[in-house]
């Protein structure tokens, strides 16, 4: 965890990719861990596809910043396509990490950043989705790279309280319950780290 005890995490999405969901989902559980936590989404013209930012603050001590996050410690890129016209590493911390969804290696995304030569992580998040899920829903196994790769929740913990969040959000559909376990912990195993 970052020196004052809070993590911040920036995510870049599109509309529809589930990252507003994943930050939320992420604050929920590190809610019920005990940790002080923000999760927002910042709205411009919400479209299908349009490129969206969500933000976490994750903390041991009560956080009285409310602002968007400038200098984060992770930044999670939902959606590869977004490297091309978004700054992801904008005010990226030099000890962060960037998390991109991506079927490439660390090494082969590190030539499309521009210089940034802090941690690179990628996960095919598509295929992971796709095998365990039957569909491309990205945010889900990025939450887990992002858990995973951050540290900012016990792994063990995590899924733990994250599964009572999916009996009580699918109560009536086990088998979304399973194939979202199933996918958060393909994740987890699968991440890179470069």
């Amino acid at each position: 965890m970052a020196s004052n005890d809070m993590v911040e995490i920036r995510w870049h999405g599109r509309g529809g990719q589930g990252a507003k969901s994943a930050c939320l989902l992420l604050a929920d559980v590190a809610g019920l861990e005990g940790k002080f936590v923000q999760g927002f989404p910042e709205y411009g013209p919400e479209r299908m596809g349009a490129p969206i930012t969500a933000y976490n603050r994750i903390s041991e001590k009560r956080c009285s910043i409310h602002s968007n996050i400038y200098y984060p410690d992770y930044v999670v890129v939902v959606d590869e396509s977004l490297l091309d016209n978004v700054d992801v590493t904008g005010g990226l911390k030099e000890g962060g990490a960037i998390i991109i969804n991506t079927p490439c290696s660390p090494q082969e995304m590190r030539l499309r950043l521009g210089g940034w030569s802090g941690k690179v992580c990628t996960l095919d998040a598509r295929r992971i989705s796709e095998e365990t899920l039957g569909r491309n829903f990205p945010n889900t196994p990025m939450l887990a790279a992002a858990v995973k790769v951050s540290g900012v929740l016990e792994t063990e913990r995590f899924l733990a309280h994250i599964e009572e969040s999916f009996k009580h959000k699918f109560a009536d559909k086990p088998q979304v319950i399973e194939g979202n376990m199933a996918t958060l912990k393909k994740s987890m195993d699968e991440v890179q780290v470069g």
